[in-house]
């Protein structure tokens, strides 16, 4: 044998052992690091759940086990994220561990440490609920529409699933889960997986999502509900008294569905169904996997407030599909999705409805910036929320400005290629995470360069405020609307006619750009020709109560419909749209009082955005 021969060996083995080195920290380097979880998955990271639950309504406690399979890589233990929970015992692979909850964090929660082993495959958490739950309101009978049974949802973004699952709650862990609930035989439960069409006999529902997702979109809502199929992959669940108005209102989900898959690939989820849940819900919709849930605010009695529907249903690709690696990243959500609606609108009814919703974004934004003004890198799309809550940065920064860059985009190379570059994008990207700036490379590689195209995606992302060169979205409609504003304001006199065909949106633009200097007389014209105080349309309604806070306005018995509106509706937008116009007008103390008694019908989500601007003190 020749001497150098084991030298070579050795030598080998070496270069061996160190490419095993190198994969197993590639490995570890899978998932970066974030501020808004405590788990550690580089080093064991949960893959699946099966989760068994009870739900009991007198006690208002959620009871059961989350068992997790986990990839371990060689770890001596699994962080979870925990939040008010109260932890039974834990298992590893069937047989009781130890396990500590670190220091507590109002934002965080506390760490669940579970102590395991090199070759540890499962775990399982015994839990329970507490009053301090943040992600569930329980809700009473008189809390719901049919006022006969009580009703229970979750909300779980951005970092509130740990709140009702000990969880690693991070965007950028992806699992599949199945679920067993057992709930009042009366009732019927609902999750953002396959989903029942009727009661079971005996409570007990069982549901399984094979299509990995970020832990925020796990959901459950519980109530005295029933279902109505708009097609054979699109239906609405309903208190039984609205279901019949709901599925009417929500009549286009499948032209919705067909437009958006014309646009950027197949729908991955099977089946998209809403269910529409008690008013107390704090947003418009929430895109949670096969069952978005949505507020009852979007039923208007003809479907000029479904846009919603369409953002949740683009959310399928932009966001549940493709999902923001962290927080920070939110506008890669967000931005994508309200871009795919505007181009779902489009496809359905038109450029000019298009551009309404466009403006109205651009003038949202434009508010939003001036409300950041003191603190401008709030308007940053990439963001650094290190120390901070991730609901912080759920504004129009992410929404509307992201939206403006990808319209910028589309203008500057054109919509054919821009779709093309689309449509690879969640393709190539689906059912992962990304962060900002892996999406630039992947911009400059797919788009920019390919083309030999300029632009500035730097001072987009990561400059406060919005760039010169973005484009500008022009509606002759709304130039029609505000040729009315300034008629009613110099003559002093309204004809009703003109807006009898007015959109939605050419109403809320009417409202929203009455002149400053508009006096308490002239919106009783208005009222009084439009019957504005009344309307039926939600939106209508929120933007005609701020306007009548601003500006003073008592008449047609406005505060007592806006009292009653505030504490009725829960939507977040709406509300906390309410209680800055009686801040901002000096009428703190009005805004409380009202408030004081809202409050109890408020998801957390809501009450605590309206604490901040109150300065209530729980």
């Amino acid at each position: 044998m020749n001497r150098k021969q084991p030298l070579l060996v050795v030598a080998t083995l070496i270069f061996m052992i160190s490419c095993t080195e190198s994969k197993k920290g590639s490995e570890r380097l899978k998932y970066v690091e974030e501020p808004h979880s405590y788990a550690q998955p580089n080093e064991a990271v949960i893959t699946h759940l099966n989760l068994d639950i009870d739900v009991n309504f007198e006690s208002e406690v959620i009871s059961g086990s989350a068992s997790y399979t986990i990839d371990n890589n060689d770890a001596s233990q699994i962080i979870l994220d925990t939040k008010n929970l109260v932890i039974e015992k834990v298992q590893a692979d069937g047989k009781d561990t130890k396990f500590s909850l670190g220091a507590y964090d109002e934002s965080l929660g506390q760490p669940l440490n579970i102590k395991i082993n090199g070759s540890t495959k499962n775990i399982t958490v015994f839990y329970q609920t507490t009053s301090k739950t943040e992600a569930v309101q329980w809700l009473n009978p008189q809390q719901t529409a049919d006022k006969t049974q009580p009703f229970l949802f979750t909300q779980g973004q951005a970092i509130l699933t740990r709140t009702w699952i000990p969880i690693q709650d991070s965007p950028q862990i992806r699992i599949t889960y199945d679920a067993t609930v057992r709930v009042p035989k009366e009732l019927m439960a609902v999750m953002s997986a396959e989903n029942p069409k009727v009661k079971s006999p005996n409570g007990e529902y069982r549901f399984k999502m094979v299509q990995k997702i970020p832990p925020y979109l796990m959901a459950l809502a519980v109530g005295d509900i029933a279902y109505k199929a708009v097609s054979n992959r699109t239906g609405v669940y309903a208190e039984n008294s609205m279901v019949d108005a709901v599925q009417e209102e929500f009549s286009e989900m499948e032209n919705m569905l067909v437009e958006a898959e014309k646009l950027y690939g197949k729908y991955a989820w099977d089946q998209f169904d809403v269910i529409v849940l008690p008013p107390s819900f704090p947003f418009g919709g929430m895109e949670n996997p096969r069952l978005t849930f949505a507020t009852p605010t979007l039923i208007a009695g003809d479907k000029s407030l479904t846009s919603v529907i369409a953002h949740e249903l683009a959310h399928s690709w932009s966001g549940n599909l493709v999902t923001n690696t962290t927080w920070d990243d939110f506008w890669l959500n967000e931005g994508f999705t309200v871009y795919f609606e505007n181009r779902i609108m489009e496809a359905l009814y038109g450029k000019d409805r298009a551009n309404m919703l466009g403006l109205i974004a651009r003038q949202d934004l434009d508010e939003e910036i001036e409300g950041f003004k003191e603190t401008p890198e709030k308007t940053h799309l990439k963001l650094d929320l290190k120390g901070h809550n991730p609901d912080d940065g759920m504004n129009s920064i992410a929404y509307d400005k992201g939206f403006l860059f990808l319209k910028t985009l589309e203008e500057t190379v054109g919509r054919d290629k821009f779709d093309i570059f689309l449509k690879n994008y969640f393709q190539s990207n689906a059912f992962t995470t990304i962060t900002t700036e892996k999406f630039i490379v992947y911009l400059n590689e797919n788009l920019l360069d390919k083309h030999s195209i300029q632009f500035n995606t730097d001072e987009w992302v990561y400059n406060p405020g919005i760039p010169s060169n973005a484009f500008e979205i022009k509606s002759d409609k709304f130039e029609n609307v505000s040729n009315t504003i300034k008629e009613i304001v110099t003559t002093n006199k309204v004809n009703a006619d003109v807006a009898k065909d007015w959109t939605t949106q050419e109403w809320v633009y009417f409202i929203r750009n009455f002149p400053t200097d508009i006096t308490p007389s002239q919106m009783a014209l208005i009222d009084n020709a439009f019957d504005l105080t009344n309307s039926k349309n939600s939106h209508k309604a929120m933007v005609w109560y701020e306007q009548s806070i601003n500006h003073n306005y008592k008449g047609n018995n406005v505060e007592v419909k806006i009292e009653e509106f505030l504490t009725r509706v829960g939507r977040r937008w709406y509300v906390s749209t309410l209680y800055k116009a009686f801040a901002n007008a000096d009428k703190v103390d009005k805004g409380m009082e009202i408030y004081k008694k809202a409050r109890p019908n408020y998801h957390s989500v809501t009450a605590n955005t309206i604490d901040d601007i109150l300065g209530y003190k729980k």
